[in-house]
């Protein structure tokens, strides 16, 4: 691993990891190149902001949950790889329900270039322990990776209880210096970037 980047599960005590480019849960439906182990990696000065937006919410019986952190460039390439078949839609009705495959980089969903490459952004959502002791996430509305305007960060598409949940997740977010982007409720971008200019392609394992 690259000397400025840490496992969060390590780096951060009690956030939640589900690495779902590790496995096949995602909208691809396959392990991404560049995922070779269930982590999420971030680079330090991310996981030093994660520490303190989790020590704050723990304080409200909730944690974080982190599906994506560092993203290697050769998973991005993957992701391009992916929209230039047609022919690969397994997971449509999942994941792309109402957008063409074809449109998913024009609508801001996937870039050949990605601040989770630079190590600055984070996928996450809010979870609370049930009766029995599991983490369940909150109601956002719509689930992680949905490219769909049901997922735009300030949709009214969704219900109050699903607004307000988002709304709680970005003011915290704000507050220890991560900027959200509109059209995913989950990402988040530390601002000032860490490594602004630099597209990290080392694997996660």
């Amino acid at each position: 691993m690259h000397e400025g980047f840490v496992d969060v599960a390590l780096a951060v005590p009690g956030v939640v990891v589900s690495a779902r480019y590790a496995g096949c849960d995602n909208f691809i439906g396959t392990p991404v190149s560049g995922y070779e182990a269930d982590k999420v990696v971030v680079s330090k000065p991310v996981a030093a902001a994660l520490a303190a937006v989790q020590a704050e919410v723990s304080g409200q019986g909730l944690a974080l949950k982190l599906f994506d952190g560092y993203r290697p460039q050769r998973a991005v390439d993957h992701f391009m790889r992916w929209i230039a078949n047609p022919n690969d839609i397994k997971n449509k009705a999942t994941y792309y329900p109402n957008v063409a495959k074809a449109n998913l980089v024009k609508l801001g969903y996937l870039a050949e270039k990605s601040g989770h490459s630079r190590g600055g952004s984070v996928d996450l959502t809010l979870v609370r322990r049930d009766d029995g002791g599991t983490w369940v996430e909150l109601d956002m509305g719509s689930p992680w990776d949905l490219f769909d305007v049901r997922s735009h960060a300030g949709s009214t598409l969704v219900d109050a209880d699903a607004q307000a949940n988002r709304k709680m997740l970005a003011d915290i977010m704000l507050e220890y210096g991560f900027k959200p982007y509109n059209e995913e409720w989950w990402h988040f971008t530390l601002d000032p970037e860490p490594y602004p200019k630099t597209y990290f392609n080392f694997i996660i394992k």
